[in-house]
């Protein structure tokens, strides 16, 4: 009995050994997982600011650390008083830049900024607090930065309108210019051919009066000589 009780101990306590070593595998594999992941992911971004104040937009730009490799971004915007976040994730672009709509006027907004890695994102930047603008009050800049591209993609998508609406107009007037043209044409045609059946119907026709005149003369010549 007592062997026996030793051998069924021994078994468990093997059991144990088992799964001791079992769990301790596991969290190797998955520590050098998280630390291969964090190893490869990139650094935050840094010299976030923000520009172009607006009553309901601004513009966040930021920088890359050189020698990272970037396949998008991350932006985190919130409210300092906490009524209301927003989370923006882009990938596929090198952007560095972005432009936040819908932004409520004279609000306090914090924003951070991550970079989207292949494997992973990077830790957010610095709090950013910026306060939108009042809508009666003047924009702190007339002239935007050609250097910030979505900036620059924002005014070519105006020039892009601005050039279609001319491109529309002119053809609207020439077309315009066309049916003028046309409608006198058409009026001076008419007044031709009107005209032109004006005068046949008053002109006389000499093969119809000559035989009528003819006719008549011989008619008058027979009735004087029965008379006598």
């Amino acid at each position: 009995m007592f062997s026996s009780g030793r051998s069924s101990g021994l078994t468990l306590e093997e059991d144990m050994i088992h799964l001791v070593t079992f769990m301790s595998l596991v969290l190797s594999l998955f520590g050098c997982h998280i630390c291969f992941a964090g190893a490869n992911r990139p650094a935050a971004p840094v010299n976030v600011s923000v520009t172009h104040l607006r009553a309901d937009s601004a513009t966040v730009s930021w920088n890359i650390p050189e020698g990272e490799t970037v396949i998008g971004f991350a932006i985190s915007q919130q409210r300092q008083d906490g009524l209301m976040q927003r989370f923006i994730r882009e990938v596929n672009t090198t952007s560095r830049a972005c432009i936040l709509w819908d932004l409520d006027e004279d609000t306090d907004y914090i924003i951070q900024v991550q970079s989207v890695g292949l494997y992973g994102e990077s830790l957010a930047s610095k709090k950013i607090h910026f306060r939108t603008l009042k809508k009666s009050e003047h924009f702190q800049s007339t002239i935007m930065d050609q250097d910030d591209p979505a900036v620059e993609g924002l005014d070519i998508s105006r020039h892009l309108q601005t050039g279609e609406i001319l491109i529309i107009m002119t053809v609207l007037l020439m077309w315009a210019a066309v049916i003028v043209l046309f409608c006198k044409q058409y009026d001076i045609i008419k007044d031709n051919d009107s005209n032109n059946h004006s005068k046949e119907k008053s002109k006389p026709l000499s093969g119809q009066s000559t035989p009528e005149y003819h006719n008549g003369g011989l008619l008058g010549s027979k009735q004087i000589k029965n008379v006598k």
